[in-house]
Formats: C-alpha cells, sequence, structure tokens
C-alpha cells in the first residue's frame, strides 16, 4: 500500500547495531562524528536567542510567499558582506537547505528527471531526490594535491533528462571549493543545454586559510540559471531554528521564470514560521562570534592531526580547504565499515567510514574537526594507534 519511493532498505547497518550496543552498555564513547553546534560545547548566547524569538511581530500573520522583507533583506546584507550583490526579491525562504532542494527540484523535475551530483560527497543526497522523484547520476571528484571536478567525466553523465548539476561549495566532507575555473566550465556545459546550477554553500564561511581570499559565492553568477543555498544551520549553529533560503541567479528571463514559480511552490507550503523570519536578522548578525569559536576548534583539531600523523607512517589525510570535516587515507587492509566497527568495539571510538559519502574504494575515514580539542586529541590517538 505505500509508495514505490519509500520502498528503502532500513535494515541497520552493522555500524549502527554496534553503535547502538555500545551506547547501551553504558561505556564511554569518544565521538569523532558528531557534527551538531550545539553538541560541541560551542559558546550560545541563550538570552539573546530567546529575545529574538519574543519578538512581538510574530504575532501577527503576514504571509509572504517567499518570505517576509526583512528576513530576506538580512540575507541580502550576509551576501554583501561577501561582496556579492543580491536583491532581496532574489531570494526564497526555506525551513532548510533539504526544503530549498525540494523547491528547486520541485521547479526543474519532472519525474524521473536527472541531476548530476558529486561523489563523494553527502549521503542526503539520495533520499531528498528519491522523495521529489528526480533521479541522481553521480560524476566524480579526483583527487590530485586537492580535489577538483573531473569535467571529462560529468559531461559524460549528461543526457537528454538532465536538469541540473549540483556543486557544494566546499564540498561535503572533502572541503574543496568550486575554483573559478571551475565555475566558468559549469556555465559553458550548463547554459547552452539549458541546465541549471545547484549551488549548497552552507560551509561556504569556513574557510580554513585565513590569509587567502574568501572563496566567491555562487550567488553572483549570471552566466547560467544558478539556485545557490544557504541557512543558518551552519551558518550561525543554529540547526535547531530551521531557516534558510534560496538565491536564484542567472540570465534575467531564466531567473523571472524560475522566481514564478518558486513562488507558487512556496505559497503552498508557508512553511517558515513567523518568530523565525522575524529573528533572522538577529541571528545572522550574531554569526561572527560562532564562526570565530569555531574555525579556532578546527584549526587547533586540525594541526593536532597533523602533530600525531608526523609521528606514524601507515595514515595520512587529504587535503582541505574548508567545512567541518577531515578525510584520513589508512591501510586498506579491510573494508572501512570492519576497521570502523572495530574501532568502536575495541577502543570506544566512533568515526565515519567512507563509504558513507560514496568515496571510490576503502581506505578513507571521516572525522569531525568541531569535535572538542580534548575528545579529538584522544580519539585520533586511538585512532591512529590501531593500525
Amino acid at each position: 500500500m505505500f509508495a514505490e519511493r519509500t520502498s528503502w532498505n532500513l535494515v541497520p547497518n552493522r555500524l549502527t547495531v554496534a553503535l547502538e550496543r555500545h551506547r547501551a552498555s553504558g561505556r564511554r564513547l569518544v565521538d569523532l562524528t558528531c557534527s551538531n553546534p550545539t553538541a560541541c560545547g560551542f559558546a550560545c548566547d541563550g538570552e539573546a536567542i530567546l529575545r529574538a524569538l519574543a519578538n512581538p511581530e510574530s504575532l501577527a500573520y503576514e504571509p509572504d510567499p517567499k518570505g517576509i522583507i526583512t528576513a530576506r533583506r538580512a540575507v541580502a546584507d550576509y551576501y554583501a558582506a561577501h561582496g556579492v550583490s543580491v536583491d532581496p526579491a532574489n531570494i526564497v525562504l526555506t525551513t532548510a537547505t533539504s526544503e530549498a532542494y525540494a523547491f528547486a527540484f520541485r521547479t526543474l523535475c519532472d519525474p524521473c528527471d536527472e541531476v548530476l551530483v558529486p561523489e563523494p560527497s553527502y549521503p542526503l543526497f539520495e533520499f531528498l531526490a528519491e522523495v521529489q522523484d528526480v533521479r541522481l547520476v553521480r560524476y566524480p571528484l579526483v583527487y590530485d594535491h586537492g580535489w577538483q571536478i573531473d569535467f571529462h567525466s560529468l559531461e559524460r553523465q549528461i543526457t537528454e533528462k538532465t536538469r541540473a548539476v549540483i556543486v557544494v561549495h566546499p564540498n561535503n566532507p572533502t572541503g574543496n571549493y568550486a575554483k573559478g575555473y571551475e565555475l566558468s566550465r559549469l556555465n559553458e556545459i550548463c547554459a547552452p543545454r539549458e541546465m541549471a546550477i545547484l549551488a549548497d554553500e552552507v560551509f561556504l564561511d569556513f574557510a580554513l586559510d585565513d590569509r587567502a581570499q574568501h572563496p566567491r559565492s555562487f550567488a553572483a553568477n549570471a552566466d547560467a540559471l544558478t539556485f545557490t543555498m544557504s541557512g543558518i544551520s551552519k551558518t550561525a549553529g543554529l540547526p535547531q531554528m530551521k531557516a534558510a533560503w534560496l538565491v536564484a541567479s542567472g540570465p534575467d528571463d531564466l531567473k523571472s521564470q524560475a522566481l514564478e514559480r518558486l513562488e507558487v511552490i512556496s505559497d503552498t507550503y508557508l512553511s517558515v514560521s513567523a518568530p523565525i523570519q522575524h529573528s533572522l536578522p538577529e541571528f545572522l548578525a550574531r554569526r561572527q562570534k560562532f564562526q570565530r569559536e569555531l574555525l579556532t576548534r578546527v584549526r587547533a583539531n586540525l594541526a593536532e592531526l597533523d602533530r600525531q600523523l608526523a609521528a606514524q607512517k601507515l595514515t595520512s589525510r587529504l587535503e582541505v580547504e574548508g567545512g567541518w570535516y577531515g578525510i584520513l587515507r589508512t591501510p586498506a587492509t579491510r573494508t572501512d565499515e570492519e576497521t570502523a566497527v572495530d574501532l568502536l568495539e575495541t577502543h570506544g571510538v566512533s568515526i565515519h567510514p567512507g563509504h558513507f559519502y560514496d568515496f571510490p574504494g576503502d581506505g578513507y575515514l571521516v572525522v569531525s574537526l568541531i569535535t572538542p580539542e580534548n575528545d579529538f586529541k584522544e580519539g585520533i590517538r586511538l585512532l591512529l594507534g590501531s593500525f
């Protein structure tokens, strides 16, 4: 009696079972997977957040399909701080980037149409696409002293059903930003084929090299129809507040048509609550303090990781430019899942195996760089000592 699109294999995998068993035992867990900023010990001005949520304007219901104008102006100000001019009229508020993806898929795709997605990357894409009846087709990122798009393979994946290319900027978990020449090449591929670019920028603000020029947002892209997505889950460290946005850019005629369709879709749901919309300017105004604290920890953990790696020879790490994750290259003497289960059962350390993110083979482990520093230091020591 259920839809075929929901026929997922819901049997827990071996690592999930082992993790549940470990937690039930009451033994200590060193968690190198946590990416929830509210659970990692960052300072939070709770009083200011609650004051923002208590705005009396939230008592009035004034529905706007794109979101109230003060909230959209706050998002436009966010991009202005990145050196990008965005008209609030081109912004649509959503409850999360997951909903922004759903709006984009519904705007661009009929059932069984295709969207290209990077590999390796975030595993949630599969579910987001399936519930919208969209087929994902993977294009590879290749590693050679840093990650880059394999454009030859990407172009070979394009068919008459391809509607868009997803670019995660920086990618999760590989941490590579799309370079200027890659954006130019994407425009050359997408514009003449009337394919859109879906740019996921939730980690845009977290560049690890503070001496380098800040990566430029896709929200400035005008050559191909582009939907740029982000939100306060990562940007302000407030995933519980459920506020995100989609920015439409590109050729004026296509952008206008896209916004008309997006407005109808958004008006159908009107999903973003008034208290969150009225609070958004305050949430975004407070993001810098959180970002500074988080980047300080990420850089400290990365330095600790490099220190411990230098004392051994079997494991190395891959280059990372931004985001919250580190990727370890380990001896591929068994599957990544077997390695992860053994680390958990023997040492009480939880890590993500590379296959969670569709890495091309075994020998990859993914660790969260926002883990509290003492836990991170101990977890990496135990992890490296297991090889």
